[in-house]
C-alpha cells in the first residue's frame, strides 16, 4: 500500500457518512472506494488489487475496461452524448432490433430505460394497463427494485421498508427449494405443490389479476431458484386465466447462467413470456436496462410517454459493443464451463466445513449458503466474517438471502479457469477463518448490508 493513499478510504467514508443517507449501504466495516479494473480485477484507492467476483453486482459481465465498450464509447461520445427518444437513434434502433430477436418474444417491442428497477416498474405499468387490474402475483423472497411499486412486489422483507403500495400483491410458493414447506418433497412433488397453492391464491384474489412476475433465480433473495419446468407448470394456469407473465431477468440474462441465454428458457416447455425485464450486464456498467413485450402488450398505453435518458446514443453505444463481444467470443459457453469447474471446486470445499449449508446455482451465478455451524439456523454473522476475510484475501464478492446469510458470486463471464481457482482458494481461507472465528466464544457479530 502507497504511503501517501493510507487513510484515504476512512476519509471518504467520513465524508460519505456527512452528506448521504444512512440507509445507503455499504460493504466491509471499514468501506472501500474502487477506482480503477481490467479484466476480472479491480484496485482500492488505497492500491489493493482484488480479484471481483461480485461485478458491481453481476453489472461488469464481460471484463472490467474492455476496449470495445470504452472505445465505442470514446467514439460516440465525441460525436453526441444524448439525445433523448423524441428524435431517432440509429444506435436504440439496431440494438433493439438485436435485443427483439435474442428475447424470443414474437413480435417483440423493446423500451429502454436506466435501470432494472425502472424497467420492472415499465412492465408493471404496461401488465396493469393490458389487464385493467392492479392485482399482481410474486414470489416470495423476491426483489424487484427500489421504486414505491417495485417495492410493493418484493416478498423478500429485508428490502421492503413500507407496506404502501399501489398494487394489491398476492404471494406465491415457488422461489425457494430447499427451505420452507415443501423443501422435503421431489422436484415432481415440489411442482405440483407450487401449482396447488398459485391455484388456491386465484381462487381467493376476488378479481382479475394482471401478471406473474418473478425471477427465474432470485438475486437478492440469494441465488434460489426452483426446479427446472415450473414455470411451465404455472403458465398452464396463468393462459387459462389470461394472466401474463412477467420474467425478470434482470440478474439472470444474458447468458449468466451458462445453460441457457435468459433465465426463463430453463423452463422449456413454458414457451416464451409476454414481457421480459433486462438491465445490468448489458451495459457493461452504463446504465441500460429495458423492456421486452409483444406488440398488443407494448402498445397498450393509451397516453403520451417519453424517456429523457433510456437508451441514449452513448448507453447504446456501449451496450452494442459490449453484446457483440459477448457473444462473439461465446461468453455463455465460459460460464458453463467455468461455473461448472468453479461450482465442483466450491462444493469440494464445503464437503467439510460445518458453517456451509449448501452450496447452489448454475453457471456464474453462484451462491454459499452459510449456517451456524452444526445447525440449520442462517448465520449473517457467518456472512459478514467471510465477506471481511475473503476481502483481505483479496477477492471481492457478494451477500443475500433474507436472513442475510448467503454469499453470492457473479464475476464477469469472461473469467479463466486460473482465476476460478484463484478465487475459490481465497474463499476456502475466508470460509475456513470464519469458521474458527464462530467457534470461538470471543467472537463478535459483524454488520453488513444483504444487497
Amino acid at each position: 500500500m502507497a504511503t501517501e493513499t493510507a487513510g484515504a478510504h476512512a476519509a471518504l467514508h467520513a465524508r460519505h457518512r456527512a452528506v448521504l443517507p444512512d440507509w445507503l449501504a455499504t460493504y466491509y466495516a471499514q468501506p472501500i472506494e474502487l477506482t480503477h479494473g481490467e479484466g476480472r480485477y479491480v484496485w482500492d484507492a488505497e492500491g489493493n488489487r482484488y480479484l471481483d467476483f461480485f461485478g458491481g453486482i453481476l453489472t461488469t459481465m464481460t471484463a472490467h475496461a474492455l476496449p470495445e465498450v470504452a472505445a465505442a464509447v470514446a467514439e460516440q461520445a465525441g460525436r453526441l452524448l444524448h439525445s433523448s427518444t423524441l428524435y431517432l437513434s440509429s444506435q436504440a434502433v439496431e440494438l433493439a432490433e438485436r435485443i427483439a430477436r435474442l428475447s424470443g418474444i414474437p413480435d417483440a417491442r423493446v423500451f429502454f430505460t436506466t435501470s432494472g428497477t425502472e424497467a420492472n416498474d415499465t412492465a408493471l405499468l404496461l401488465a396493469t394497463s393490458y389487464r385493467r387490474s392492479n392485482q399482481i402475483l410474486a414470489l416470495r423472497n423476491s426483489y424487484h427494485g427500489r421504486s414505491f411499486s417495485a417495492i410493493g412486489i418484493t416478498g423478500n422483507s429485508a428490502w421492503s421498508p413500507t407496506s404502501l403500495s399501489p398494487l394489491q400483491t398476492l404471494y406465491v410458493h415457488g422461489g425457494v427449494r430447499t427451505r420452507g414447506p415443501y423443501a422435503h418433497l421431489s422436484d415432481a412433488e415440489f411442482i405440483t405443490a407450487c401449482v396447488a397453492d398459485l391455484e388456491d391464491v386465484l381462487g381467493q384474489a376476488g378479481g382479475q389479476v394482471a401478471a406473474l412476475i418473478a425471477e427465474p433465480v432470485q438475486g437478492v433473495g440469494g441465488f434460489t431458484m426452483p426446479p427446472d419446468g415450473l414455470f411451465a407448470a404455472f403458465k398452464q394456469v396463468l393462459d387459462r386465466h389470461g394472466i401474463l407473465w412477467i420474467t425478470d431477468e434482470v440478474q439472470t440474462g444474458w447468458g449468466r447462467t451458462g445453460e441457457h441465454f435468459w433465465g426463463w428458457q430453463a423452463h422449456g416447455k413454458a414457451g416464451p413470456p409476454d414481457i421480459l425485464t433486462f438491465a445490468k450486464g448489458v451495459g457493461n456498467g452504463m446504465s441500460m436496462g429495458g423492456v421486452v413485450a409483444r406488440a398488443e402488450v407494448m402498445n397498450c398505453l393509451t397516453a403520451n410517454s417519453i424517456s429523457t435518458f433510456g437508451g441514449s446514443p452513448v448507453t447504446a453505444a456501449a451496450a452494442l459493443a459490449n453484446l457483440g463481444y459477448l457473444i462473439e467470443h461465446d461468453l455463455q459457453g465460459n460460464a458453463r464451463r467455468v461455473g461448472g469447474l468453479l461450482k465442483a471446486r466450491l462444493e469440494s470445499v464445503a464437503a467439510g466445513l460445518g458453517v456451509v449449508r449448501e452450496v447452489r446455482g448454475r453457471g456464474l451465478m453462484l451462491a454459499v449458503e452459510l449456517v451456524v455451524p452444526g445447525t440449520d439456523q442462517p448465520s449473517a454473522q457467518a456472512a459478514g466474517l467471510v465477506l471481511e476475510a475473503a476481502r483481505e484475501q483479496g477477492l471481492l464478492i457478494g451477500k443475500g438471502g433474507r436472513a442475510g446469510n448467503v454469499l453470492r458470486i457473479a464475476p464477469p463471464l469472461s473469467l479463466s479457469v486460473a482465476e476460478a481457482e484463484e478465487g475459490a482458494a481465497a474463499l476456502e481461507a475466508a470460509l475456513k477463518a470464519a469458521q474458527t472465528a464462530l467457534e470461538s466464544p470471543q467472537t463478535t457479530g459483524t454488520g453488513g448490508v444483504t444487497l
